[in-house]
């Protein structure tokens, strides 16, 4: 297949999240994203370098006729990372719904207006490393397929399910627990956790709405360390998931 320049501009157009939502459609960008991800989502194309698809014939042959070939200037014109990576593919974005039994069987991390793609991304990087199978977005937190939250997802996108929406209604929908972090919380190393329910992580300057907050029944606290010494303010909200969902693990092989 050729690029075209009608191909080239709705690749360029997914850079915006209105127009990956129309068109319900995502780029991954790089190698390692790539291959990653290619044979989990409907592929629309994908673009690399000759260079790159002589090296990839697995990744290339899963493409077969939405193979574009192109050179490295075309990819800078697609790329929306400041570095243009030899490889992007375009992929249907998935139609995920949440079953609130879910949380009734094991965690699912919620997302309360985070705001910085790369924290979304880690923390779906994270979720997929401590086997959580589901992430909800609120409709204030940045979009999980941007190219920047899928990258730093490094493949776990393709294993694990963003359901967007109104939080509070999906909270709301839940018989079990749900639990945010908080600077007033129970500190979560002697805090009873269960094994299954909801972790809700909140915005990274302003922390968990109140309509959310209302709804949590089991507030939390990541201590520093060693207690009454300045530190930082406050944790990176991409840390703090994976601190949180570390001790809910560990509490499981004790």
């Amino acid at each position: 297949m050729d690029m075209t320049a009608s191909i080239r501009k709705f690749i360029v157009s997914l850079s915006s999240s209105r127009h990956r939502r129309k068109e319900m459609a995502f780029v991954a960008e790089g190698t390692k994203c790539v291959s990653d991800t290619i044979g989990s989502f409907p592929l629309r194309y994908l673009v690399a370098t000759p260079a790159w698809a002589d090296c990839h014939e697995a990744e290339c042959a899963i493409a077969g006729s939405r193979l574009i070939v192109a050179p490295h200037k075309e990819l800078e014109r697609l790329s929306g990372l400041s570095c243009a990576p030899e490889v992007l593919a375009v992929y249907d974005t998935p139609r995920h719904e949440f079953d609130p039994e879910e949380a009734n069987s094991n965690l699912v991390v919620a997302l309360d207006g985070v705001q910085d793609p790369g924290n979304v991304g880690t923390i779906i990087r994270a979720a997929d490393w401590f086997g959580v199978h589901t992430v909800l977005c609120s409709e204030a937190t940045a979009d999980a397929y941007c190219a920047k939250a899928v990258m730093a997802t490094m493949g776990a996108i393709s294993r694990v399910r963003v359901v967007r929406g109104n939080l509070p209604d999906m909270l709301r929908g839940c018989d079990c627990a749900v639990m945010g972090t908080f600077l007033d919380g129970e500190v979560i190393y002697s805090a009873s956790l269960p094994v299954s329910g909801i972790l809700v992580m909140g915005n990274e300057g302003k922390g968990i709405t109140d309509a959310v907050a209302e709804i949590v029944t089991d507030r939390l606290f990541i201590p520093s360390y060693p207690s009454g010494v300045p530190t930082v303010e406050s944790l990176n909200v991409g840390m703090a998931a994976s601190i949180a969902l570390a001790e809910f693990r560990r509490r499981l092989i004790m």
